[in-house]
Order: C-alpha cells, then sequence, then structure tokens
C-alpha cells in the first residue's frame, strides 16, 4: 500500500484526476473511495498496487507522476514532501470485468430486481464495468478494446447480399415474361417448320432479344439498386448518440456504443442498448416496438430501473448504462432476421402489367377463337388450297398435308398472342426506373422505394418542416429583454436567477476541459444558444449553479406543452424555487408580475401583457424564435409539499426575461422553393413556431410573397384547422401555404377522396 500525499493535486486538471481515478479503479476498489475524496480535498491519494506487472507499474508511476505535476503547476518545493510508496502483492486480473455478459443480459432482460441487489444496485454494476457516475469510462483505444472482447460490439449480423442471379430468377418471375418467353418458343418453333432455319426464326429471335434485354436491365437495376441502398443505409442508420466519457459529454455514432457507456437520452431519442437507469427525470419509454403494449412505461430508478434497445423515449431525459449491445439484445436479434423485400412493384408498373396482362388474355381469347374457327373450317372442307381444290378431303388427304396445314393454323394463333402483347413496354419501363433512380442517387438522395421516382414525379404538393429543413438549425441568441426594454447591462439578482433557470432547466451541458481552454456546448440546438449566452455573456457557471441547489422536480419538454419547468431548493436557506423556460406566449400567460430594466418588480396587468406581446411579435417578425424565463419563489413548507407531486405550480410567476434566437436559412432554399411553385409544385410549411415568425421564416424562403394578404386563410394555426370540420377542412387546405403552433402528431392530414 502506498501513500501519494499530502501533495496538494489542486493544480491538477479534470483529465489527470480522472486518470488516477481509473488507475486506482483498476488497482484495487477500496482505492476508489479515496480517489474519489480526493477529487473535493485535493490531497491524500492512497492507491493499492496488484501484483508486479507492467500494468501496476504503470499504474503506480502515473499515480506519482500526477503528484509531482500538481507539485510543479503550484510552485511547491519538491524537497519538502517526498511521496513514498509500498508495492503490496495482491493477486487481481485487470483485463477482465466483475461481472459476464450473460448476467447482464439476464439482469436486464428478466427485470430482475432481486439479481440487482446481489450486484450492489445499479452503483455496484456501474463499478463492476469500470464506469464512473459522473464521467463516464475512460473511453481510450485499449479501454473500448477491452470492451469489445468482453461483451461485443454494438452491431447486428445481416443477412447475406443477394446476388445478381438471384434478380434474374426474380426477374423471369413475371407474367409478361413467361407469356413472351411461351409465344417466342412457339413462334420459334412454328416459323422453322413452316419457313425454315434461314427465315423462320426472325420473329421468335426478335421477342427472345426483346425478353433479354428486360430481364438483363431488370435484374441489372435491381442488383445495383440493392447494393447502393445497402451503401446508403449504413449512412442513415448511423445515428449520433450522446454519451460521457472521461468527463465529457461528446457525440459518438450508435455503431460505437460499447458496455459501460453512460449515454444521455431525451425526447425521441432511440434506446441505444440495453441498460439501467442512473438519473433523470420524467422518463417515459415507448416499448411498442418491444411488447407491443402501446402505453408509456415509467422508468426510474426504484421500481423499473431496465432500459431495451430499439425502444423510444416518449417524455423526460435521463442518463443510463450500457449493459448488453448488439446481437446480446432482443433488438440487434431482431434485426439481424430482417430481410428487405425487393419484389415490390411501383403503381404505374403495377397498371401496365394489369393492361399488359389483360391485353394477353383477350389475345389469348382471340387467338383460340381463331384457332378453333380455321380447325372447324379446316376439317369441315370449307377451305382451298392455291389451286382452288379442296384442302381437305377426309381420308384422301395425305398426313403430311395435314400436320402442314394445322401448323399453319396454329402458327396464325400464335401470330395474334404476340401481337398482341405489347413486348416493348415492359422494357420501356424498366429502363425509364433506372434511369430515374441513376439520376436521384448521383443527387444522394436514397430511393427506399422502387415507387419514389414516379410517386414524387406525380407529386404537387411538398409538405414541409422549418427548424433544420428549411433553416440551417444554427441557433444563435441575438437579443434579450429585461421587461420592455432591450438591454445589455442586467442587474445582478436577475442575473442570478437566470443562471439558475440556465443551468438546472436544461438537457444541454457545458464542457471546459481547464480554466483557459474553450468551452464547449452539447444539447439541442436552441439548448446549447442558450446556454453558449449564458456561460460568454452571463459569466454562468453551471457546475457552481447545480452544486449550490437541490433539484427537487422536473418537467421535461415537450413538443405539446411547448416548455420545461423545475423546481429546486438552495442549500444555503433551503428556500423551494420554480423555474420554467419555453414559448413566450405560453410562459407569458403564466405569469401575473415581471422584473424590469432596474431589477424591480411590477405588476403584469392586461396592459402590460399586451405591450410584451407586441415585443415577441416584433421580434417574431424579425425571424426569431422567442423564449421566455419566468420564476416563482415558493416557501419552505409549501415546496415540501410540492416536491412530491407531479405537477409545478403554472400561475401567478414573475416574468425575469424574454430571448430572441435566429436560425438562418439554408442557402438554396428560395431557388428550390421558385423552382418548384415554377413546375406547378405548390410548398405548405408545418411548424410549430408562432404565427408571425412562421410568416417571416416563410416570406424568406419564397413559400410567402412580401405584402401577400393572409386574412383569406394562407395562414393559421394547428388549433384552429383541426377545430374546422372535414367539410372546410377539405375546403381551405389547398388555400393553406403555413401552419404555425402544429404539433407533430397533428401534422398528418388523412384526405379520402372518391372518384
Amino acid at each position: 500500500r502506498g501513500t501519494v500525499g499530502p501533495t496538494s493535486l489542486t493544480g491538477l486538471n479534470n483529465e489527470d484526476l480522472y486518470v488516477a481515478k481509473v488507475i486506482a479503479n483498476v488497482s484495487c476498489e477500496q482505492a476508489a473511495t479515496v480517489i474519489k475524496v480526493s477529487k473535493t480535498s485535493r490531497h491524500a491519494v492512497t492507491c493499492v498496487i496488484s501484483s508486479e506487472t507492467p500494468t501496476n507499474r504503470l499504474a503506480h508511476l502515473t499515480l506519482l507522476s500526477l503528484a509531482e505535476i500538481a507539485k510543479a503547476k503550484k510552485g511547491v518545493n519538491k524537497a519538502s514532501r517526498s511521496p513514498s510508496y509500498t508495492v503490496v502483492n495482491l493477486q487481481h486480473d485487470d483485463e477482465s470485468f466483475k461481472i459476464d455478459q450473460t448476467s447482464l443480459v439476464e439482469l436486464v432482460k428478466m427485470k430482475d430486481l432481486d439479481k440487482l441487489h446481489e450486484f450492489g444496485g445499479i452503483r455496484g454494476v456501474a463499478s463492476a464495468l469500470e464506469t464512473d457516475f459522473d464521467a463516464g469510462i475512460f473511453g481510450n483505444d485499449q479501454d473500448i478494446a477491452r470492451r469489445h472482447e468482453a461483451f461485443s460490439s454494438n452491431t447486428y449480423k445481416k443477412p447475406p447480399s443477394k446476388s445478381l442471379f438471384y434478380f434474374v430468377v426474380d426477374a423471369l418471375k413475371d407474367l409478361t415474361i413467361l407469356i413472351l418467353l411461351g409465344c417466342a418458343v412457339l413462334s420459334l418453333a412454328f416459323g422453322i417448320k413452316e419457313h425454315g432455319l434461314k427465315e423462320g426464326w426472325y420473329e421468335g429471335g426478335s421477342i427472345l432479344v426483346a425478353v433479354f434485354l428486360v430481364i438483363a436491365v431488370s435484374a441489372g437495376s435491381n442488383f445495383t439498386q440493392n447494393r447502393q441502398f445497402d451503401k446508403f443505409s449504413k449512412v442513415s442508420n448511423n445515428i449520433q448518440i450522446d454519451v460521457i466519457r472521461n468527463g465529457r459529454r461528446q457525440q459518438i455514432s450508435i455503431f460505437e456504443i460499447v458496455v459501460g457507456d453512460v449515454i444521455c437520452l431525451k425526447i425521441g431519442d432511440q434506446v441505444p442498448a440495453n441498460g439501467l437507469f442512473l438519473d433523470g427525470h420524467s422518463l417515459q419509454v415507448d416499448e411498442s416496438s418491444m411488447t407491443g403494449e402501446s402505453d408509456h412505461v415509467e422508468v426510474n430508478s426504484s421500481q423499473n430501473p431496465f432500459l431495451f434497445s430499439g425502444t423510444k423515449v416518449a417524455d423526460g431525459y435521463a442518463r443510463m448504462l450500457a449493459t448488453s449491445v448488439g446481437m446480446n439484445t432482443t433488438w440487434g436479434q431482431m434485426m439481424s432476421q430482417i430481410s428487405r423485400d425487393n419484389s415490390e412493384q411501383t403503381p404505374l408498373q403495377a397498371r401496365l402489367n394489369k393492361l399488359t396482362s389483360s391485353t394477353g388474355k383477350i389475345g389469348l381469347a382471340v387467338a383460340f377463337l381463331v384457332l378453333v374457327v380455321l380447325l372447324v373450317r379446316y376439317f369441315t372442307g370449307n377451305t382451298t388450297d392455291e389451286n382452288g381444290n379442296q384442302e381437305y378431303n377426309g381420308s384422301k388427304t395425305k398426313v403430311d398435308d395435314i400436320v402442314n396445314a394445322v401448323v399453319g393454323i396454329v402458327a396464325a394463333a400464335v401470330t395474334i398472342i404476340v401481337v398482341a402483347i405489347p413486348e416493348g413496354l415492359p422494357l420501356a419501363v424498366t429502363l425509364t426506373l433506372a434511369y430515374s433512380m441513376k439520376r436521384m442517387m448521383a443527387d444522394q438522395a436514397m430511393v427506399r422505394k422502387l415507387s419514389a421516382c414516379e410517386t414524387m414525379g406525380s407529386a404537387t404538393t411538398i409538405c414541409t418542416d422549418k427548424t433544420g429543413t428549411l433553416t440551417e438549425n444554427r441557433m444563435k441568441l441575438t437579443k434579450f429583454w429585461l421587461g420592455k426594454e432591450h438591454v445589455k447591462e442586467v442587474s445582478p439578482n436577475i442575473i442570478k436567477l437566470i443562471q439558475e433557470g440556465v443551468a438546472l432547466n436544461t438537457t444541454g451541458s457545458v464542457y471546459r476541459e481547464t480554466s483557459v481552454s474553450d468551452v464547449e456546448f452539447s444539447g439541442s440546438p436552441t439548448e446549447k444558444a442558450i446556454l453558449s449566452w449564458a456561460v460568454l455573456e452571463m459569466n454562468m457557471d453551471m457546475e457552481a449553479v447545480k452544486q449550490s441547489c437541490i433539484v427537487l422536480h422536473v418537467e421535461a419538454f415537450h413538443s405539446k406543452k411547448k416548455r420545461s419547468g423545475v423546481m429546486m431548493q438552495k442549500k444555503t436557506d433551503n428556500t423551494g424555487h420554480v423555474h420554467w423556460k419555453g414559448a413566450a406566449e405560453m410562459i407569458l400567460a403564466m405569469c401575473s408580475s415581471y422584473y424590469d430594466a432596474s431589477g424591480n418588480i411590477k405588476d403584469l396587468d392586461d396592459g402590460e401583457k399586451e405591450r410584451f406581446q407586441q415585443i415577441i411579435q416584433g421580434m417574431a417578425a424579425s425571424s426569431l424564435r422567442c423564449i421566455a424565463f419566468a420564476h416563482k419563489q415558493v416557501p419552505e413548507e409549501e415546496h415540501r409539499n410540492e416536491k412530491d407531486q407531479k405537477k409545478l405550480i403554472e400561475d401567478n410567476l414573475t416574468l425575469l426575461g424574454l430571448v430572441g434566437i435566429k436560425d438562418p436559412c439554408r442557402p438554396g432554399v428560395k431557388k428550390a422553393g421558385e423552382d418548384c411553385q415554377y413546375a406547378g409544385v405548390n410548398i405548405k410549411m408545418i411548424t410549430g413556431d408562432n404565427v408571425f415568425t412562421a410568416k417571416a421564416i416563410a416570406t424568406e424562403c419564397g413559400i410567402l410573397q412580401p405584402g401577400q394578404d393572409t386574412s383569406t386563410g394562407a395562414v393559421l394555426e394547428g388549433e384552429e384547422f383541426r377545430n374546422y370540420t372535414h367539410e372546410e377542412r377539405m375546403e381551405k387546405v389547398d388555400k393553406i401555404c403555413v401552419m404555425a403552433r402544429s404539433s407533430p402528431l397533428k401534422r398528418i392530414i388523412k384526405r379520402v377522396v372518391c372518384f
């Protein structure tokens, strides 16, 4: 047992401390406790070194080096404090984990709380996986390789790719092709029989060439499309996931998730692995993809801490510990067994095949009728040869003459069939689709379905979202209103409240490696814009704010509510506070007072609310997304009761301020919109923003013309549209250009047209 100390570690940055902590965790579990204390007291680092191996020698030498670095950074005299250590021979396998994959799989799959308690709870599992609750895994190449070897990777087995021969056989199954092949064989046989080999093969041979071209082009096109789809699928399935590694929140590919990772989840995310709930608020998960049940499941640390790969986060946010990945999850096994069906037909192909089939059936019927009539005429003696003699004369007619006559009659019937079936039609359709798909793939458009080319060619209306589609989704906070004034100087009491409202009521995070390094922000674009403003303009220390408060309850942001809230308690005086953040008009409706530019509280009567509404509309008219912050202090006896409830205080709040966030339009959007309109395609923008912001963005993108009269129903809110009757919707839907304040689930218009 060796002690490095009492050297102070104040000079070390977070990464240095994390290295020391990981080394201690590898060497001996009890040393981890001392290292954890050292992060706050910054001295007396104790580490137990196991048997003399290169890894262990590196461990204790690294700890000694860290202590020396700390000394150098603080300018401490090296002679004043000399570190000492003793190596104790303890048998410990540094290469293995204290829990096996089978136990982890069964733990989550069976939702076994008893077994979880046997492992020491969630913290026990995290310790066995060498994961720190706050800092995550170390995440270097060696650490990732160990975890891949022990627990596998987050990838799925895929069915083997279909060969070119498969698509050739698939093309041969087409009914039209089969009929044409039959006709070609008959035409060849009768043509050669009747006209000889030199001239008799022309008609049948031409049909065979056409059939060969159809099969070759169709099979080649489908084979190429299948390979291209596999390439594009790798890109589209490569979802970016937020994880915490080495104390830093970062985005990685879903395929890079390993067992032990601390994963950050928010509304709309797909759970990328099986795992355990670490912490979070109001987490609701949609498990219908796994269980078929439509009801959302609440996940928490006490009763149900289990999360399954492939499920979706319906509400709330959380951090989870990955325990199983890839083929060790039910989702992975399901995905490995799913194969894509390439045998679908486009609507045009289906209609043309129906036409070809109908024409073929009519041709067959006519050919059969002609065959019967000609045979009856021949065998009843009603046909004559070139000399006017009766062709069939009973037993006097030679067998060869009868055979030749019958062959001629059958050849005539086959000719009718060949003429009736348009053998060039399948080739024309196949070539057209192949060309369209090639053009779309050249533009990096992934064609998931063959019908996409034809469907998009028939489209007359495009309904598009705003954020990230028409705009760049790169938010920047450009305006701050305190009271009714656009201010740059803010009173200290307001700054403190805003810092609390931002730091505690967010799903984003702030990371800075050292005091002189650049700050990194993570989260949604809106969250990053607000955090950047609070840190750089308001000098917010996010970690210090979190350490000074206890979060009692959280209401996560939801697209339907357009707001999020938090109840917290200050550690200094035990006072309770509620903070809300969200769409400005919704937060404004919850307030009964506001802070003016001097930091004084003023009553918010109807007249004042109207002035604030004008400010909000003014920012929205400048294409700014307007966010409001509100606050209320709750007496101790009240917040003790409130924290056990599922709903935060929503009225009589005090408005802290308004911020305007700019999201610029994508380059080329206006030109693309003009091209669509020139081609006769209407564009409708459907967004969750308010009417004024939506109208400003639509004008900027060219969907609305400057000065266009919107009183005729071109711009309206989703709620107004939903209140229409079915007849009114059908009457007004073609006039709508912009629909604002529309929730995701209510953006679909189901329309039935009877012909």
